[in-house]
């Protein structure tokens, strides 16, 4: 059985083929819109640049003042704090980043999985990160070009965003730790 398409009697010859051609298209399969896949990310600003740390390392953002100062520890210990039942140590991110500078006083502290045995640690921040989504293809593109734990992504329209990697900052820390 051929469907046979109804039109009013009063229907021109070229828009019955207008319309005909537009019942075809809706009728084809839909093709399938391949998604591009992303990596969710936090990102927040640190001075002028803007940094992200991928979401799933991410546990909880809570306010910088809950935070004890530590007497004679090191530059980029900023001190410790309580955080669901652990002692987290609380440091600068601008001081691992390499004495980058804030454009406004940090307020808020990230508390972060960085891969290192379930230990967590708490980084300083200006504001509360927010979720960007940063397509997989630039992040590889990206993470094959670093060299150190900064992966420069640069997003359609030129916005970059530095990707953090958690593991190789607090590493590298370490490692200078060791040579000194």
């Amino acid at each position: 059985m051929k469907l046979e398409p109804r039109f009013p009697d009063d229907v021109s010859q070229e828009d019955r083929e207008l319309l005909e051609r537009r019942a075809a298209r809706l009728r084809e399969k839909p093709r399938e819109s391949e998604e591009e896949s992303v990596l969710w990310a936090a990102e927040f600003p640190v001075g002028e640049d803007s940094y992200a740390l991928p979401l799933d390392t991410l546990r909880a953002a809570v306010p910088l003042k809950m935070v004890t100062p530590v007497p004679l520890s090191p530059p980029h210990v900023i001190g410790i704090l309580r955080f669901q039942g652990q002692i987290l140590t609380a440091m600068s991110l601008s001081s691992l980043l390499g004495g980058r500078g804030w454009r406004e006083d940090p307020a808020v502290l990230l508390v972060v999985d960085p891969g290192l045995g379930g230990r967590l640690l708490a980084l300083d921040c200006e504001r509360i990160p927010k979720p960007v989504p940063l397509p997989h293809a630039l992040v590889e593109e990206a993470l094959a070009r670093a060299t150190g734990a900064v992966a420069e992504v640069t997003l359609p329209g030129l916005h970059q965003v530095n990707l953090l990697d958690l593991r190789r900052l607090m590493d590298r820390r370490a490692s200078e730790k060791r040579d000194a």
